[in-house]
Protein backbone atom coordinates (compact mmCIF):
# COMPACT_ATOMS: atom_id res chain seq x y z
CA UNK A 1 0.00 0.00 0.00
CA UNK A 2 2.86 2.38 0.87
CA UNK A 3 4.41 1.72 -2.53
CA UNK A 4 1.18 2.64 -4.30
CA UNK A 5 0.92 5.93 -2.41
CA UNK A 6 4.60 6.64 -3.04
CA UNK A 7 4.16 5.93 -6.75
CA UNK A 8 1.10 8.18 -6.90
CA UNK A 9 2.92 10.94 -5.03
CA UNK A 10 5.95 10.76 -7.33
CA UNK A 11 3.70 10.78 -10.40
CA UNK A 12 1.86 13.84 -9.10
CA UNK A 13 5.11 15.66 -8.35
CA UNK A 14 6.50 14.85 -11.79
CA UNK A 15 3.37 16.14 -13.50
CA UNK A 16 3.50 19.36 -11.49
CA UNK A 17 7.10 19.98 -12.47
CA UNK A 18 6.13 19.83 -16.15
CA UNK A 19 3.31 22.33 -15.59
CA UNK A 20 5.72 25.19 -14.98
CA UNK A 21 4.90 28.47 -16.65
CA UNK A 22 6.92 29.67 -19.62
CA UNK A 23 8.86 32.92 -19.39
CA UNK A 24 8.86 34.86 -22.66
CA UNK A 25 10.57 38.07 -23.75
CA UNK A 26 8.97 39.83 -26.71
CA UNK A 27 11.68 41.94 -28.39
CA UNK A 28 10.13 44.99 -30.09
CA UNK A 29 12.26 47.28 -32.24
CA UNK A 30 9.71 48.30 -34.90
CA UNK A 31 7.40 51.31 -34.85
CA UNK A 32 3.70 51.86 -34.28
CA UNK A 33 2.79 50.31 -37.64
CA UNK A 34 3.44 46.85 -36.16
CA UNK A 35 2.45 47.50 -32.55
CA UNK A 36 -1.24 46.57 -32.91
CA UNK A 37 -0.26 43.17 -34.29
CA UNK A 38 2.30 42.63 -31.55
CA UNK A 39 -0.20 43.50 -28.81
CA UNK A 40 -2.66 41.14 -30.49
CA UNK A 41 -0.05 38.36 -30.44
CA UNK A 42 0.53 38.93 -26.72
CA UNK A 43 -3.21 38.91 -26.03
CA UNK A 44 -3.57 35.63 -27.94
CA UNK A 45 -0.55 34.22 -26.10
CA UNK A 46 -2.14 34.98 -22.72
CA UNK A 47 -5.49 33.58 -23.82
CA UNK A 48 -3.78 30.29 -24.64
CA UNK A 49 -1.35 30.31 -21.68
CA UNK A 50 -2.58 32.73 -18.99
CA UNK A 51 0.10 31.76 -16.48
CA UNK A 52 3.04 32.55 -18.77
CA UNK A 53 5.34 35.38 -17.68
CA UNK A 54 5.68 37.96 -20.47
CA UNK A 55 8.13 40.85 -20.63
CA UNK A 56 8.09 43.23 -23.60
CA UNK A 57 11.47 44.88 -24.16
CA UNK A 58 11.52 47.85 -26.54
CA UNK A 59 14.21 49.97 -28.14
CA UNK A 60 14.61 52.18 -31.18
CA UNK A 61 11.29 52.78 -32.97
CA UNK A 62 9.85 49.97 -30.83
CA UNK A 63 9.28 52.38 -27.96
CA UNK A 64 6.89 54.58 -29.96
CA UNK A 65 3.68 52.73 -29.06
CA UNK A 66 4.52 53.23 -25.37
CA UNK A 67 4.55 57.01 -25.64
CA UNK A 68 1.55 58.92 -24.29
CA UNK A 69 -1.09 59.53 -26.96
CA UNK A 70 0.49 57.06 -29.43
CA UNK A 71 -2.14 55.81 -31.88
CA UNK A 72 -2.52 53.02 -34.40
CA UNK A 73 -3.36 53.54 -38.07
CA UNK A 74 -7.07 53.71 -37.19
CA UNK A 75 -6.55 56.47 -34.63
CA UNK A 76 -6.95 54.28 -31.54
CA UNK A 77 -4.60 54.92 -28.64
CA UNK A 78 -2.40 52.04 -27.51
CA UNK A 79 -2.73 53.01 -23.84
CA UNK A 80 -5.89 50.92 -23.30
CA UNK A 81 -4.36 47.73 -24.69
CA UNK A 82 -1.12 48.27 -22.78
CA UNK A 83 -3.03 48.89 -19.55
CA UNK A 84 -5.16 45.77 -20.04
CA UNK A 85 -2.09 43.60 -20.66
CA UNK A 86 -0.22 45.14 -17.72
CA UNK A 87 -3.18 44.25 -15.49
CA UNK A 88 -2.57 40.62 -16.54
CA UNK A 89 1.07 40.82 -15.47
CA UNK A 90 2.75 41.79 -18.74
CA UNK A 91 5.75 44.05 -18.15
CA UNK A 92 6.77 46.77 -20.62
CA UNK A 93 10.42 47.84 -20.52
CA UNK A 94 11.83 50.80 -22.45
CA UNK A 95 15.47 51.37 -23.44
CA UNK A 96 17.01 54.44 -21.80
CA UNK A 97 19.65 54.62 -24.55
CA UNK A 98 16.81 55.18 -27.03
CA UNK A 99 15.21 57.82 -24.84
CA UNK A 100 18.51 59.69 -24.56
CA UNK A 101 19.47 59.43 -28.23
CA UNK A 102 16.02 60.66 -29.29
CA UNK A 103 15.80 63.31 -26.51
CA UNK A 104 12.54 61.86 -25.17
CA UNK A 105 11.66 62.70 -21.60
CA UNK A 106 10.66 59.55 -19.66
CA UNK A 107 7.57 61.42 -18.43
CA UNK A 108 6.19 60.99 -21.98
CA UNK A 109 5.96 57.21 -21.44
CA UNK A 110 2.82 55.36 -20.40
CA UNK A 111 2.71 54.75 -16.65
CA UNK A 112 2.86 50.95 -17.18
CA UNK A 113 6.42 51.17 -18.48
CA UNK A 114 9.75 50.74 -16.74
CA UNK A 115 12.91 52.38 -18.07
CA UNK A 116 15.93 50.08 -18.31
CA UNK A 117 19.51 51.04 -19.23
CA UNK A 118 19.68 49.13 -22.54
CA UNK A 119 17.02 47.22 -24.46
CA UNK A 120 19.36 44.81 -26.19
CA UNK A 121 21.30 44.13 -22.98
CA UNK A 122 18.01 43.43 -21.19
CA UNK A 123 16.94 40.93 -23.86
CA UNK A 124 20.29 39.16 -23.53
CA UNK A 125 20.12 39.16 -19.73
CA UNK A 126 16.61 37.74 -19.62
CA UNK A 127 17.63 34.91 -21.94
CA UNK A 128 21.00 34.09 -20.41
CA UNK A 129 20.36 34.69 -16.72
CA UNK A 130 16.63 34.16 -16.24
CA UNK A 131 15.80 31.50 -18.84
CA UNK A 132 13.35 33.52 -20.94
CA UNK A 133 12.31 32.27 -24.38
CA UNK A 134 12.96 34.86 -27.10
CA UNK A 135 10.21 35.99 -29.48
CA UNK A 136 10.68 38.61 -32.18
CA UNK A 137 7.21 39.34 -33.55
Amino acid sequence: MKRIFLALFLTLMASLSFAQDVKVVYHVSTGVETAAGILGNITNHLNAAPKDKIVVVTHGPGIDFLLSDAKDSKGREFSGQVSALASKGVEFRVCNNTLQSRSIDPSKLLMETKVIPSGVAEVARLQAKEGFVYLKP
